[in-house]
């Protein structure tokens, strides 16, 4: 199989020769840094060609920002950069630039997308991680009871935005699948409840999941923490899974996979067990199998790898990771056909 051919089997929960091996997300800075002082080739510092540098699949991303490139910027990590409505009005013209897509990228990647080279993916921001950027940590919160025509406003002009990229990528190619931008979870469930989901959030989902759907664009939202609960509010509205799911925040994918049957996911392998040796990984691996082999879930790092992970460490789970991939191929010839015929 193609690296495009294998990840649409697995995420249709059709039989595949391996599993995607492949790094959802590129590595921190730190870790790149510290992999050229260990073996890593000095002149590799592109994310895709260090994919191929160590035989990964090749999953090709691009973030569609709806901040321009002159937008203000927060004078501190989490304290925003408007207040209210007129606040909105002048900060308008620095949003939502036009044209979004670079069409020299995207005319490239398509032509590898074609040759099944290459799986192309996008990313939107969500309705709570866009306007709590424009308003602030705190001042966003306080905002879905202060004021909510202001985040109505907000969603409803960044709906108007997504789905004119969406129009204008599409005169490119169709991507494989598309995430949106949320982390609207932490370590202990959500940030909002389902209530103020359902006023905020999801008629805005709805207005713009049938847009990727009708062109055959899988639909995933990306939240850290740990979104047990939230990922049932999701599938609601049409999402078809879920990444990355965060192991240290108790995310557990047979749960998801019994109470989601048909939802797909990705990630889920602890990062902490990447520097505490092979028995540790193996057990990992061990656990994520049973999951993998029935389809619907492409393993890789539940986050970025981090810097504490050396570079002949990283090599070893790579070495384990095709090991599995492949075991999971195996399994899942006759775990899916026996599904089919069930």
């Amino acid at each position: 199989m193609t690296p495009r051919q294998r990840f649409h089997a697995v995420m249709d929960f059709r039989p595949f020769d391996r599993l995607p091996v492949v790094e959802w997300a590129g590595w921190w800075n730190q870790t790149i840094d510290r992999w050229h002082g260990e073996g890593l080739p000095q002149t590799l510092t592109d994310r895709y060609d260090i994919c191929r540098h160590f035989g990964l699949d090749v999953w090709m991303q691009d973030w569609f920002r709806p901040r321009g490139p002159n937008c203000p910027q927060p004078a501190s990590h989490g304290s925003g950069i408007l207040v209210d409505e007129a606040g909105y009005d002048a900060l308008r013209p620095h949003l939502y630039p036009k044209p979004a897509v670079d069409r020299q990228r995207w005319t490239h990647w398509a032509a590898l997308q074609q040759r099944g080279d290459a799986v192309l993916w996008f990313t939107l921001d969500g309705y709570f991680w866009f306007a709590r950027g424009l308003l602030g940590i705190e001042r966003h919160l306080f905002a879905f009871y202060d004021q909510p025509e202001l985040l109505h406003r907000i969603n409803d002009d960044l709906t108007e935005y997504s789905l004119a990229v969406v129009d204008e990528l599409c005169t490119i190619c169709t991507p494989d699948f598309m995430t949106f931008g949320e982390d609207m979870s932490y370590n202990h469930g959500p940030m909002l409840s389902k209530d103020l989901y359902d006023e905020f959030m999801a008629p805005y989902y709805r207005r713009i999941i049938p847009a990727l759907r009708d062109r055959g664009i899988l639909p995933l939202v990306d939240s850290d923490g740990d979104i047990t609960g939230p990922v049932r509010w999701f599938e609601e509205v049409g999402l078809g899974g879920a990444l990355p799911l965060e192991r240290q925040s108790g995310v557990d994918i047979p749960e998801l996979r019994r109470n989601h049957p048909r939802m797909s996911f990705v990630g889920h392998f602890d990062k902490m067990t990447m520097n505490r040796g092979e028995a540790a990984m193996r057990t990992e691996f061990e656990r994520l199998l049973p999951t993998a082999a029935r389809g619907g879930f492409c393993i890789s790092c539940d986050h970025q790898t981090p810097p504490g992970v050396s570079y002949e460490q990283y090599q070893l789970y790579l070495r384990l990771f095709h090991e599995y991939a492949t075991e999971a191929g195996r399994q899942s010839t006759s775990l899916l056909a026996d599904l089919a015929g069930g």
